[in-house]
């Protein structure tokens, strides 16, 4: 993808963030990588510097906290960051009038917020010397009401509606934006959440390797949004051009079994 550069990679402890870090460091570029968990952080960096031989900063950071949010923001501003990549986020099962709004809340503003803030942090030296990426971590929830998943599915609505604004935004300013929308992923977020889907099959399912490859192959095309395998591709059509109220029948039988 390109030459190589310095990407920061949030949510880089575990998951779809870990595989990006990973497959950078492969190809070659250098990283910041941003999470929560220094332990995980730390292990990952002295395995990427040790087997590629790539510089590793390490920024073990809650983003929910404003002071280690705008040290993000700080970093971002430095103006060497060639790839962003905005992994970091959750998002909790059960029926919305259940659920602990405060938590929610928080939800909201890791998924939205936050993701928001470092983009606009990243984009300020980027359009300057025209030059730099961006991958904001959707999902195909993000095409249709989500019941039982009702907030988690409304912020990945807005990641998919702002970033193809700011995708169009940045034409002309040697920015590309991406939105990645995968489907169901082998990763721990089934676990964080307590969203559990073993009865579905197989095929069903994603691995955060090929979803990072697929993305990497997207920003060559300059696409505004990847919804990487065909299934997930056919299903996110579907739910904008189905009558509504079957789509959101549909969506809630498949939630529900989670």
């Amino acid at each position: 993808m390109g030459p190589r550069g310095r990407a920061l990679v949030t949510g880089a402890s575990a998951g779809i963030g870990e595989a990006f870090a990973r497959e950078l460091a492969r190809r070659g570029w250098s990283l910041v990588l941003v999470a929560r968990r220094e332990s995980r952080l730390a292990s990952l960096r002295a395995t990427l510097e040790r087997d590629h031989g790539v510089s590793v900063e390490v920024l073990a950071a809650d983003l929910l906290d404003p002071a280690a949010c705008a040290e993000v923001e700080a970093r971002l501003a430095r103006d060497d960051i060639e790839l962003l990549v905005n992994s970091a986020g959750f998002g909790p099962p059960g029926v919305f009038a259940d659920q602990d709004p405060a938590h929610l809340t928080r939800v909201i503003r890791l998924n939205t917020e936050v993701l928001m803030r470092l983009t606009h942090a990243a984009l300020g030296p980027m359009r300057a010397r025209r030059s730099g990426r961006i991958v904001q971590l959707g999902s195909t929830a993000g095409f249709q009401p989500d019941p039982y998943f009702a907030v988690y599915g409304a912020t990945k609505a807005f990641v998919l509606s702002f970033s193809q604004a700011v995708h169009e935004e940045c034409r002309g300013h040697g920015v590309q934006v991406l939105a990645l929308c995968p489907g169901l992923t082998r990763s721990e977020f089934q676990d964080t959440n307590d969203a559990h889907a073993e009865d579905l099959p197989a095929w069903m399912w994603s691995e955060p390797d090929a979803i990072v490859q697929a993305a990497l192959r997207s920003l060559e095309r300059d696409d505004a949004v990847l919804v990487p395998r065909w299934h997930d591709w056919l299903a996110a059509t579907l739910a904008t051009l189905g009558p509504r109220k079957w789509v959101r029948r549909v969506t809630a039988w498949a939630t529900g079994r989670m």
